[in-house]
């Protein structure tokens, strides 16, 4: 219990005691209580990724922490439910929550799960996701151009299966190996963090490209060249040109994935 301390004063400012001016409505009432159960549940889970809280510690009682941040038992059971969810802690009848994982691989998968939750509600956060890789793979190709091999033999040996497939015209083949390349750009930075993440990510990017790929105005000569161009810029050292050219590939991804929402929602009211 010493590693337990709060740590967001927000929370406490938040269910201080102090009513608010207007009466709220229940969906207010609602987002307000989510945001109480999120904000401790944040709080714990950096203390146990941080070390403050190690496995195999029992954390306070859920009345304890409930006065510790100035919110609910129900707060704090719904922030608890969020962190065991992620497996970060294991609650048992009778006994106090333990802190069981901090393992950064695992909880990077428990994050991708997450993703893939909020995915299945909206597709909208597709796009989202692709301004997240656009962000991170932009400067992934920035990195390998000044490293001193550029990219291992992963990313050759994608950009092959991908030649190939395109002139076999085997679409599922192409957008599979499409979806290794960015993978293995990406180890090649050796970093293992972001390898880990994108790993747990790979299954949903490839879809995200199968769909992409699907947009009769992209023939996979094209897409083929795309990838083989941002390979050449690498192994010459052009950082400005890498980066350019896997901006321009991921928003035109971006906005094939936009017309293939947008299809699918017509769709989906014509059938209503």
């Amino acid at each position: 219990m010493d590693g337990f301390s709060v740590r967001s004063s927000s929370v406490q400012k938040s269910a201080g005691g102090h009513m608010p001016r207007h009466e709220q409505t229940p969906p207010e009432q609602m987002r307000a209580r989510d945001r109480l159960h999120s904000s401790v549940a944040g709080s714990l889970e950096a203390q146990i990724m941080s070390g403050r809280l190690s496995i195999g510690e029992r954390l306070p009682s859920e009345g304890e922490i409930a006065r510790a941040f100035g919110v609910s038992t129900r707060s704090v059971r719904e922030a608890i439910q969020i962190l065991e969810t992620k497996g970060l802690v294991r609650r048992r009848h009778g006994e106090r929550t333990i802190v069981v994982r901090d393992d950064v691989s695992e909880y990077l998968g428990t994050l991708a799960i997450t993703v893939r939750q909020l995915f299945s509600t909206d597709p909208q956060y597709l796009i989202q996701l692709m301004v997240v890789r656009r962000m991170i793979e932009t400067e992934v190709v920035g990195l390998l151009t000044a490293k001193e091999t550029p990219a291992n033999t992963e990313v050759e040996a994608a950009l092959d299966a991908m030649r190939v497939a395109r002139d076999k015209g085997d679409f599922i083949g192409f957008t599979e190996a499409d979806a290794a390349f960015h993978l293995a750009l990406v180890h090649s930075t050796d970093n293992e963090i972001l390898s880990v993440f994108y790993d747990n990510l790979y299954g949903l990017i490839t879809e995200v490209i199968r769909v992409t790929s699907r947009v009769p105005s992209k023939s996979l000569a094209a897409a083929y060249a795309e990838h083989a161009d941002i390979f050449a810029m690498i192994q010459n050292r052009d950082e400005k040109g890498a980066k350019e050219l896997m901006r321009a590939q991921i928003d035109n991804s971006a906005a094939y994935l936009r017309v293939a929402i947008e299809n699918a929602k017509n769709k989906d009211n014509e059938n209503a």
